[in-house]
């Protein structure tokens, strides 16, 4: 097994695991045969052992008495990262819940590759924009418990670099790249000479031209389209006292937010809205939004926006299944209402793109090819504007939730081999 080295890619969806060895990388698989696992968990109420992934958004949607846990990647970089919550009856942080997931991915390992105890593990160019000491701090968390989990030797890579190294093994010539990687939590890029050649040196320093990030992904797309075409349906923005006021947001934010959903399942919530319900004009809005959190359909109501975001890809409009979980009508999400409601985002994006071509001294003519990779990189309006924005690049697509993961391990091949 010396001859094995291991990338881990935990992403705020989805999550894989490779080994390289010197013919090349793969992904293992890590719920039955499949090689992505979705990034969540599941603790049931009446037993210690939780679920994972598939088998924990199972258990969830089966009614089984418990508590859902995703976007977890999202609290780090954030004094979330550290509070207590309740999970089966007792109090544990969040990074006790990232270390059960964590090494979970990394028992899947260990069953295919007993004795590789070498890893690189992804992370987004910032975990957090603009502070030093909380993206220092987040990748410390990160490092500490894969050492907790095991692993003796740990480095990190930025994921677009890893994606890079991925579509680099099937290059036979050099080509001027940026890489786009559109995650669940982050879009970062990175600008980067590759070639057949300059993959076989040991330092790639000099062929990393530019990376830059931002902490806007395919999460905060789900909350903008939940916010625009569902959670009206539950109350948000509603008129109270005749008229003469509004809803306060911060409930159907944190209910359109994954990783801050269960955080209305506490009592002085509840207290709160049947409060909220006598002061609203239409208190039946407020009796949905009542019927969610008593029945914790919250995290329900996410898949489905998360499911309805997936199919404006393809399609012009797509129905929200919501009245089995709220009690009230089935709204229709059109994609140009979506592409509206995520034009923020979508601008930062645009300008995190000029800015990483500034940063690495290219202009936008010189790029050969844009590799577009991560879960949310098949939208129409991000794939709109990157060809907007590099007119004469070639879109090139690889393994939307895999090339992180491989690449990551070939880096570990070059940094331990």
């Amino acid at each position: 097994m010396d001859g094995l080295f291991a990338g881990i890619d935990f992403g705020t969806s989805n999550s894989t695991v490779a080994l390289a060895d010197a013919t090349g990388a793969r992904l293992l698989p890590l719920e039955g045969g499949a090689v992505t696992l979705p990034s969540a968990v599941f603790f049931h109420a009446d037993r210690p052992a939780p679920d994972f992934g598939r088998a924990a958004i199972a258990a969830y949607l089966e009614g089984e008495e418990g508590r859902l846990m995703r976007g977890l990647k999202s609290t780090l970089g954030s004094g979330l990262v550290n509070d207590r919550t309740a999970v089966g009856g007792r109090a544990v942080s969040f990074r006790d819940v990232l270390a059960r997931f964590i090494g979970h991915l990394a028992a899947r390992l260990r069953a295919a590759a007993p004795k590789v105890d070498r890893v690189v593990l992804g992370r987004p160019v910032h975990f957090v924009d603009d502070d030093p000491a909380g993206d220092a701090a987040a990748q410390a968390v990160l490092e500490a418990i894969a050492r907790e989990a095991g692993f003796a030797h740990v480095a990190f890579q930025f994921e677009p670099v890893a994606a890079a190294l991925h579509y680099e093994a099937g290059l036979a010539a050099e080509e001027l790249v940026l890489v786009f990687d559109i995650g669940g939590g982050t879009s970062d890029l990175s600008v980067l000479r590759l070639s057949p050649e300059r993959a076989r040196a040991a330092d790639r320093g000099a062929d990393i031209l530019a990376t830059g990030g931002i902490r806007v992904g395919g999460t905060d797309f789900d909350r903008l389209l939940s916010l625009a075409e569902a959670m009206p349906h539950l109350g948000y923005l509603s008129p109270t006292k005749g008229g003469q006021g509004l809803m306060p947001r911060h409930y159907w934010q944190d209910m359109a937010t994954w990783h801050r959903i269960n955080a209305l399942y506490a009592p002085r919530v509840m207290a709160d809205m049947k409060g909220l319900r006598h002061e609203a004009d239409r208190p039946e809005l407020i009796d949905r939004m009542i019927h969610v959190i008593d029945h914790r359909h919250g995290h329900a109501i996410a898949m489905e926006v998360e499911r309805a975001k997936i199919a404006l890809s393809g399609e012009e409009a797509a129905r929200l299944m919501l009245a089995p979980l709220t009690g009230g009508p089935n709204p229709m999400a059109r994609r140009d209402r979506f592409e509206a409601a995520v034009a923020a985002p979508v601008a930062r994006i645009r300008a995190l793109v000029d800015a990483t071509l500034a940063q690495a001294g290219v202009e936008a003519g010189r790029i050969g090819t844009v590799f577009l990779t991560g879960g949310s990189s098949h939208l129409p309006v991000l794939r709109a504007t990157v060809a907007a924005a590099l007119p004469q690049a070639r879109l090139a697509t690889g393994d939307m939730l895999g090339s992180v993961g491989t690449g990551l391990a070939l880096d570990a091949r070059r940094r331990f081999g």
